[in-house]
């Protein structure tokens, strides 16, 4: 009888596939059988690429005349131990003459497709069987099962594979040759200031690009000169009491002084002080203006891997590589969707059977508030038709839709790790979310007359808490809208007084008072907020609406992100506060920073390095050819390393 393979990235998924078919297996060495399938797996990568010294020997020793290396002919080879082994099981099973559809199962992404790709490269499968991709969002029974019967050719990721094949090559090669050179020519000096007696440079495409932004930011931070400043607040009345800030703007007898900061500031206490003495002399203020605004705050956008790391960096101090393995575990649990995804949004076939989401939360019964927010969804009738919201975008989704709960995986529930169930619950809320109603609150500013100064009052009080009510017993919460900034301006949460006011009323002027403030430093970079900026090649940006509008392609990718943070610390370029998740160089780090600023400052350029990356997307999705970006890869290596060679002289001398 003839056989199907289904191959998977770890022993645990093939499990999944096995109870999902319900076959009953025999459990062999390395593999399941039935009468039907055989159903095996890799444990990660079983194939590695090999190291120069197997292409020559020469090549072991570093040297400037044997670079640029730019095999023609790529070499790779099979780990050693427990990954020899299951290769050679994999390899025998691959060649059965009784084979014939074998289902690559690898996890659904570029990295994934490249594990495979290289076992059916080295193991060389029977000619005759079909090769399909089984590609999966979960893995619910539900899903797996459609996997299967909807896998396609494996040709129709021909191109995936392509860009995954090209990007371990970049890597290789840019850190080869690059690491080779720079420490061929710097290295003495580098061990010299940290007093070792040898150092090796360590250059990555990604890896360099991150610890710029770090040592950047550092030397922002201590080049930072604080700047004080004065602001007057006046204290005025009108049935009740209420608070505003002075504002230089045309008209004002101060407008465009030199002796202002900024239009709402004074750069010394005594002009400060002298300012207030003239503005007594009007006892009285006037209403010249009233602003009344009804804004709304809608909820955020789904969870991809980048903002869920950030938010649990910064709600638990976990660093991204806990968050992805969590995540990963969740996903395993069949509790929530694939984790390695760039989406915010859901698909469009997704949208349409969101229900079975939340009635599989609801039979769930996750915990008690929980349970109250969905009950509260059913009694209230909030719609789940998501179609035409901004929560849904086919446009914006590749591989996979955002991180949500499956409302499947009762079985694993119980069994999470405290740090599961709180990742879990962080995921269950923000899928929530997206059906309660905005947030909803009032806002009245007033613009007071004095003399010919102006004063500026402003209220807000929420009307309607909507989705923030999934996070009410949270501390710290905000409520804020887009068009206002909380730190710049006295905000009155008693808004009755000002909503009494009207046009041309006189107000009591009861007294002013200076408050004191200073100009703070760019904020280090946390791990999550690390991972927000490589996202957006270099750019932290707060605000998620934007963040959505410029996103292309960043540095790394989301399955590579937290890993090229954590080696960035095993090699000590950068340095992880375990409690607050703050980045900072290390003495080493800012070494080999100024190292590449001298002599290969592009290699810290974000924007050059998501370039690249952008570039491997254009070959996934077919738009350029894999053998025009290994040309200009190849073309800028080479340039390179023939302008560190005829500039030997001037760089032994500069450092």
């Amino acid at each position: 009888m003839a056989k199907k393979v289904i191959i998977t990235e770890k022993p645990s998924v093939a499990m999944e596939f096995a109870k999902a078919l319900k076959i009953n297996v025999n459990r062999k060495n390395g593999y399941l059988e039935s009468d039907e399938w055989i159903i095996t797996w890799c444990y990660g990568h079983l194939v590695t690429m090999s190291y120069p010294e197997v292409y020559d020997e020469k090549l072991k020793y570093w040297r400037l005349d044997t670079l640029p290396f730019l095999p023609q002919e790529w070499k790779y080879e099979i780990l050693p131990g427990i990954q020899q082994t299951q290769f050679d099981t994999i390899k025998n099973i691959l060649q059965r003459e009784d084979v014939d559809i074998i289902y690559n199962a690898g996890d659904s992404g570029r990295e994934g497709e490249y594990i495979q790709r290289l076992v059916f490269m080295m193991a060389k499968p029977n000619p005759n069987a079909q090769m399909k991709r089984v590609w999966i969002d979960s893995q619910t029974e539900e899903e797996i099962l459609r996997g299967i019967k909807e896998a396609k050719d494996l040709k129709e990721y021909d191109s995936l594979s392509d860009s995954a094949y090209l990007r371990a090559k970049e890597d290789y090669l840019i850190g080869i040759n690059f690491s080779r050179i720079l420490s061929l020519l710097y290295a003495k000096n580098l061990a010299k200031s940290m007093n070792e007696e040898r150092a090796v440079i360590s250059i990555g495409r990604v890896m360099t690009c991150v610890l710029g932004l770090v040592v950047n930011r550092e030397r922002e931070i201590r080049n930072f000169k604080k700047v004080n400043f004065y602001k007057i607040q006046g204290k005025f009345s009108k049935e009740a009491e209420f608070l505003g800030d002075f504002k230089s703007v045309e008209g004002s007898s101060v407008f465009e002084s030199p002796k202002l900061y900024n239009e709402n500031g004074f750069k010394r206490k005594e002009d400060a002080l002298k300012f207030i003495e003239y503005l007594k002399l009007n006892n009285k203020a006037t209403v010249e203006n009233i602003s009344k605004k009804k804004n709304k705050e809608n909820p955020p956008l789904l969870f991809n891997l980048a903002e869920a790391q950030n938010e649990c960096t910064k709600r638990f101090k976990m660093n991204p590589d806990q968050t992805l393995q969590t995540i990963q575990s969740l996903y395993e649990k069949k509790l929530v969707t694939y984790p390695r995804t760039d989406a915010r949004v859901l698909s469009t076939a997704v949208a349409k059977v969101i229900s079975k989401n939340l009635n599989g939360l609801l039979k769930l019964k996750i915990n008690d508030e929980i349970d109250s927010y969905l009950k509260k969804m059913a009694q209230e009738k909030y719609s789940t038709k998501l179609e035409k919201t901004k929560y849904v975008d086919d446009s914006k989704i590749t591989d996979h839709y955002a991180i949500i709960p499956t409302g499947e995986g009762k079985e694993n529930l119980e069994k999470l790790t405290e740090t599961e169930r709180k990742v879990y619950i962080l995921i269950v809320k923000r899928f929530l979310a997206i059906f309660f109603p905005p947030a909803q609150y009032d806002r009245i500013s007033v613009t007071l007359s004095v003399g010919k100064e102006k004063f500026f009052a402003n209220g807000k009080v929420c009307t309607n808490m909507g989705y923030l009510e999934l996070y009410k017993d949270e501390k710290n919460i905000k409520l804020k809208s887009d068009d206002e900034k909380e730190d710049e301006e006295t905000i009155n949460e008693n808004i009755d007084v000002l909503a009494k006011l009207k046009k041309n009323d006189t107000i009591d002027i009861l007294d002013y008072a200076i408050k004191e403030g200073e100009t703070t430093p760019p904020k280090r970079y946390s791990s999550g907020t690390m991972v927000l900026a490589m996202e957006n090649a270099g750019k932290l940006i707060e605000d998620e609406e934007l963040r959505e509008q410029i996103k292309g392609s960043g540095i790394g990718t989301s399955a590579t992100r937290a890993e090229i943070i954590k080696k960035l610390g095993k090699i000590d370029y950068i340095s992880t506060n375990t409690k607050t998740q703050i980045l900072t160089p290390t003495k080493r780090g800012e070494a080999v920073y100024d190292i590449v600023l001298k002599t290969m400052p592009d290699l810290l350029n974000p924007e050059l390095t998501a370039s690249w990356e952008k570039g491997l997307t254009m070959v996934a999705q077919k738009e350029i050819s894999a053998d025009e970006f290994m040309d200009k890869l190849e073309n800028y290596i080479r340039s390179k390393v023939v302008r560190f060679k005829k500039s030997r002289n001037q760089y032994l001398y500069g450092y």
